[in-house]
């Protein structure tokens, strides 16, 4: 069933973006990220020009974040006061976001670096995660002991608080500036920045897995909605009908994610989205690297060719 996007301007099929939706509702279920860093490539891929798969997909990671938390409150898997101190930071880098995302889509460079952002920060994220996770999973095969949590220089930093929940008593600047980068990303990219903040939390602050993916969440559906009405707002580019549609298969999935995370070790979800944060990398970089089937020229006014 085709349906018309009017923001967007381009029709495409209906059961295409539920599953789109679907698909990164059980992701943000299972790995705690909002999924944008996967729908808004896949969003490319049918059509959906970038400022609009940015600006709309925020809507969708609001709806299947907000399904995750509430079957992770129920686990007692969402530290609060983490997620308040993470939100802050991501409050404050969305705004710096928004008005970035605004200036470049006025000058026309936006699309060149929103696929630039994801290669680079994908392929370097999804690296170290990847590389992290396999030795994990191969120490946990040999039945070795895991690895203490050692001090290092976030323990040093002053500002300290306790969070229980976690079972860390640490500075919040780290937090904070996580929160930061994550809501600067979530605005340019149009990410819930889950894939770059549980990496963030689980080795630069040492938080537990089970407990990163509720808090991640929690963070993200409050920082994505506030991007959303900061880009309704400033460039028009929020398609509302493209919004519903992810958002219903976004929800569903989100349930079904949490069901299979509970079900998997710690490691095995890590290396999962190391893998899958790779492979969207891979299909970014190819799409920059393969000539277009149109070429353009610039031509300077005055100067003959």
């Amino acid at each position: 069933m085709q349906i018309y996007l009017p923001i967007a301007e381009v029709s495409v099929n209906a059961f295409v973006l539920f599953g789109i939706g679907g698909l990164v509702g059980i992701l943000s279920g299972m790995f705690g990220v909002g999924g944008g860093f996967l729908m808004t490539p896949m969003l490319f891929f049918i059509g959906i020009p970038p400022a609009v798969a940015v600006a709309t997909g925020a809507n969708q990671i609001v709806a299947s974040s907000v399904s995750g938390v509430l079957a992770h409150l129920r686990r007692r898997s969402v530290d609060l006061p983490m997620g308040m101190v993470l939100l802050i930071g991501g409050l404050a880098g969305a705004a710096l976001g928004v008005r970035i995302f605004t200036l470049l889509s006025r000058s026309g460079q936006i699309d060149l670096l929103v696929t630039l952002c994801y290669v680079v920060f994908l392929g370097a994220v999804g690296g170290l995660m990847f590389v992290e996770s396999l030795a994990a999973l191969r120490r946990s095969k040999r039945g070795a002991a895991p690895k203490r949590r050692k001090h290092n220089w976030v323990h040093s930093l002053p500002g300290k608080m306790k969070f229980r929940v976690s079972g860390l008593y640490i500075s919040v600047i780290p937090p904070l500036a996580v929160g930061f980068l994550v809501g600067m990303l979530s605005a340019i990219m149009g990410v819930g920045g889950g894939f770059i903040m549980v990496p963030a939390m689980i080795y630069l602050l040492g938080m537990p897995t089970k407990v990163v993916i509720g808090t991640s969440l929690f963070q993200i559906i409050f920082v994505t909605g506030f991007v959303t009405v900061m880009h309704a707002t400033s460039s028009q580019t929020v398609d509302v009908l493209l919004a519903l549609v992810l958002i219903l298969g976004g929800v569903i999935g989100a349930q079904i994610g949490t069901v299979i995370a509970l079900r998997l070790k710690a490691e095995q979800l890590r290396i999962l989205l190391a893998l899958l944060v790779l492979g969207v990398c891979f299909r970014l970089a190819l799409d920059l690297l393969i000539m277009p089937e149109e070429l353009y020229s610039l031509q300077i006014r005055g100067v003959a060719p």
